[in-house]
């Protein structure tokens, strides 16, 4: 990848994501995003094709079926106008086993405003838009579900260096609660995660979704909140959990960590995954796309799949006091023997 002008390549949600730049100012933003994770485009087919077009102006929709406002549709090619309010006009078409993506910058008065003012809104907005809910919309099509959850491996106590090795966790909770924290202690001990708020999942196999993180002095992109950005240590494409934790937070004390049972545990990973900020854009965009070519969900199975998923695997509760990286012990309590595992896994009819 040049300076300016970029071609390469991300896994994303599971998907192999080509992404062309041909709009030098756009660049650096999207290389940003994925830090180290980008990899040389080579030769080898892509899920998805992203090309960002250097051209300003619309894309001709004159004669196409209105879809739904700023939506249109012609033999199953789909345009948004201002998609998910990026700023970005998008052609989304699927051919053959692959979707392509051309995106062109026409942005409506506001959006080109906002992009000056509100910059980490615009940031956000952007990746999005361009480099995760394509991927994410093609990976439902392909069967996986969306969850705002993190999956991480814990480090066996005492033991340094990274390692795919360890208990693999699914970690659960609203924003806030502190899951970010206690990812990142993990990763410092020497685990793994796929991600830090997204990822993608079939009920067994969890695909992460590339993103930075967004932390108290990360030391990267300035962002909302005081936060600053800073790439994701310990990355990996995908885990299988063998347990659910699902983080509460209170005011104060110290962590507490009880058995959750099924009902409570899916309720929890569905009700966090609809209130995730990052997804609440994709709602709208994921069923515009599955009426305008026909493939996909128009409302992917989140309560299906969480289900599924607290009915599989061991479920705790972590309640996190005023100094959620206290909660890492806890964690480590959690990393159980191989035999109480397979014993769970006999038991499911």
């Amino acid at each position: 990848m040049g300076a300016w002008l970029m071609r390469g390549v991300l896994i994303q949600a599971g998907q192999r994501l080509l992404v062309d730049c041909r709009w030098a100012p756009l660049s650096p933003l999207l290389t940003e995003a994925a830090a180290d994770a980008w990899q040389a485009a080579g030769q080898s087919r892509a899920d998805v094709c992203l090309e960002v077009q250097a051209r300003h102006k619309p894309f001709d929709v004159r004669g196409w079926e209105t879809l739904a406002r700023g939506a249109f549709v012609r033999d199953g090619v789909v345009v948004l106008r201002n998609a998910c309010g990026s700023g970005f006009d998008l052609l989304l078409a699927v051919d053959g086993d692959g979707l392509r993506v051309v995106a062109r910058w026409w942005p409506p008065v506001r959006e080109r405003a906002a992009a000056h003012l509100l910059r980490s809104r615009f940031h956000l907005l952007v990746r999005a838009t361009l480099l995760q809910y394509p991927a994410l919309w093609w990976a439902g099509c392909r069967g996986l579900v969306p969850v705002h959850a993190s999956a991480l491996t814990i480090a066996p106590a005492g033991k340094g260096g990274t390692s795919t090795r360890g208990s693999p966790l699914l970690l659960a909770g609203p924003g806030g609660t502190g899951r970010s924290t206690l990812l990142l202690g993990a990763v410092a001990e020497g685990g793994r995660a796929c991600s830090d708020n997204l990822c993608v999942t079939d009920g067994r196999v969890v695909h992460g979704l590339i993103e930075p993180m967004r932390v108290q002095g990360g030391g990267g992109r300035r962002m909302a909140h005081g936060r600053t950005e800073r790439p994701l240590p310990g990355r990996v494409d995908a885990l299988c959990p063998d347990r659910l934790v699902v983080l509460r937070r209170a005011c104060s004390g110290r962590p507490e960590i009880h058995a959750l049972d099924a009902e409570q545990a899916a309720r929890s990973l569905i009700a966090g995954t609809y209130a995730a900020g990052e997804l609440r854009r994709y709602w709208p965009f994921a069923a515009v796309m599955a009426l305008g070519t026909g493939l996909g969900p128009p409302h992917p199975p989140i309560a299906e799949s969480a289900s599924q998923i607290a009915a599989r695997l061991p479920a705790h509760e972590l309640v996190l006091g005023d100094r959620p990286d206290e909660g890492l012990a806890a964690l480590h309590s959690l990393a159980a023997p191989e035999r109480e595992h397979r014993e769970h896994m006999e038991a499911l009819p």
